[in-house]
């Protein structure tokens, strides 16, 4: 078991340090195993953060996202928390001017996480996989630059599915409606 957590630590540590090293603009932890952040890594990559433009936490054992991460990566444009255990979202996530798309897909996310709503450039945001069964479709209508909105395998309501052009400027993606069982 320790081999396996030490293994995972340097894995993280080498794709903090490759990106560093190299000035990329992306970091990718996806698949290690996280539980949480690593505070080490916003002093490791403190002399980068402003260039990184891509985040992908996929597939973790995230359950919340701190204000901390949120302000520190202020240049994201695209953050993908696939595959985690979260169910909102720091008011914080407001402050991401560049946010251009966001996978949320595969959370537990229970309602549509509203703070998103006034994120100014985001253009897709996937939350297919989640519980959710409300969204705020008058927020969501006034998102100028929202492109795509998939909500896919959600418990949804009845009344998102009359939501059609142009009602709402953006790609609506649902789950098909499941056929009424003959009695």
């Amino acid at each position: 078991m320790q081999k396996r957590m030490g293994e995972a630590v340097a894995r993280v540590a080498r794709k903090v340090n490759d990106t560093v090293e190299n000035k990329t603009d992306s970091l990718d932890l996806a698949n290690c195993k996280l539980m949480t952040f690593p505070v080490g890594i916003y002093k490791a990559m403190r002399s980068v953060t402003e260039g990184i433009h891509r985040i992908s936490l996929a597939n973790n054992e995230l359950k919340s996202i701190t204000s901390r991460f949120v302000t520190t990566f202020s240049q994201l444009r695209e953050l993908n928390l696939a595959g985690n255990y979260l169910h909102r979202l720091p008011e914080e996530i407001t402050s991401l001017l560049h946010l251009r798309a966001i996978d949320l897909s595969r959370n537990r996310f229970r309602r549509f996480p509203e703070p998103l709503a006034t994120v100014p450039s985001l253009e897709t945001i996937d939350l297919e996989e989640n519980e959710i069964a409300e969204v705020p479709t008058d927020k969501l209508a006034s998102m100028a630059s929202l492109r795509s909105l998939n909500l896919r395998a959600n418990p949804v309501g009845p009344e998102m599915r009359l939501l059609v052009r142009p009602l709402v400027p953006f790609d609506l993606l649902l789950s098909p409606e499941e056929p009424i069982p003959k009695v």
